[in-house]
């Protein structure tokens, strides 16, 4: 009966609602009576206003009836989760992995009893391989910088950190608790290209600061508008980081730069990242750096970021694209080895990744 629903269908059960709410009143049951006239009054209003408005056609053309569609389309997700969905079936995280991250954020045992609930003869199944001779390994890191004469501050990384994630993207709430629990756990805490916020110092972890195209924290407008490196800036901002980090591309925007509506621009955003406020316009991230312009100006300004940075580590993030161009600046990282024009580490990036800031 669906498909033949209709606005002159609307209309007979509205006329027969109107009908039942009249007729109730002589029976002398007020509670019936004004129960029946407030669902009339709002089926009428409902209807109508789904008759008159243009943005949904199955509204328009089902009124009412049209809204269940949307009603049971926002809870698609939660009927899913709830009643559909398998411990481990859902990506990237399984119904398992978050209850045991909710287990051990409330500090509850989440050691599960009597056998593993996974199917071990799965295709792609993975196992931890034993040994008969195991032995005790301690704290794994890696001494980022360390076989680089250049880099005067190496530092010791953990083998699992925090990737970049802006102030903007996250609320303050959010860069507090993930720079706080880097402290706790003795890891690093990338920025991402949107600045180094107070509340990144106030969590006090080991910070990497992520530089993308709009030089934040590190940057100026030019005569044109244009976001511009400013040394100044950047020796005044990276003594609160460990390393630096030059992002020249990104998973979540190839191809394209970033923009931060006006509207988002919040007097602590506009301070972390060296904007007027109030916002005039909205804030743009270009596709490309303007500090360089190939790999061996990228080579150059690889070697005066160490130095103004008093000789911490400096690395490159991408995303993998033409293989010649990467092949490219390795050649560029060899030429200079030298001087000291080469990254003292690589970070690669993929599609799957987000952005808070997306071009339109």
């Amino acid at each position: 009966w669906i498909e033949h629903w209709s606005r002159d269908n609307f209309r007979k059960v509205g006329y027969g609602l109107g009908a039942a709410s009249l007729l109730s009143v002589p029976v002398g049951y007020p509670l019936l009576s004004a129960a029946l006239a407030t669902t009339t009054a709002a089926y009428w209003t409902i209807g109508l206003n789904d008759i008159g408005q243009t943005k949904q056609t199955i509204r328009r053309n089902f009124p009412v009836l049209g809204n269940m569609r949307y009603l049971l389309e926002s809870i698609r997700p939660e009927i899913r989760q709830y009643f559909i969905e398998a411990d481990d079936e859902q990506s990237p995280f399984s119904r398992s992995h978050r209850t045991i991250v909710y287990m051990r954020a409330k500090g509850i045992e989440s050691t599960q009893p009597f056998g593993t609930r996974r199917n071990v003869n799965a295709v792609g199944y993975e196992w931890a391989q034993h040994s008969l001779y195991p032995t005790k390994i301690g704290e794994q890191r890696i001494l980022i910088g360390g076989n680089n004469p250049h880099t005067t501050q190496p530092y010791s990384a953990s083998m699992l950190n925090i990737s970049a994630m802006s102030y903007g993207a996250l609320s303050d709430r959010a860069i507090l608790a993930l720079s706080a629990g880097a402290k706790l756990g003795n890891f690093y805490h990338n920025t991402g290209e949107g600045a180094i916020s107070k509340f990144h110092r106030e969590g006090g972890a080991d910070l990497v600061w992520n530089i993308g195209t709009a030089y934040f924290g590190c940057g100026t407008f030019d005569d044109n508008g244009a976001r511009v490196f400013d040394p100044t800036l950047f020796v005044d901002n990276s003594k609160y980081a460990k390393m630096i980090e030059i992002k020249l591309s990104q998973g979540a925007k190839p191809a394209h730069g970033g923009m931060l509506p006006k509207e988002k621009i919040s007097p602590e955003i506009a301070e972390a990242r060296n904007l007027p406020y109030p916002p005039i316009h909205d804030c743009n991230s270009p596709a490309r750096h303007s500090a360089f312009n190939n790999e061996q100006e990228l080579c150059d300004f690889i070697i005066q970021l160490r130095k103004l940075s008093g000789g911490k580590p400096v690395g490159i993030k991408l995303c993998m694209g033409h293989p010649e161009e990467f092949a490219s600046l390795v050649r560029a990282f060899l030429e200079h080895e030298e001087s000291g024009g080469f990254p003292d580490f690589i970070t690669i990036d993929g599609s799957e990744g987000g952005t808070g800031a997306a071009p339109p």
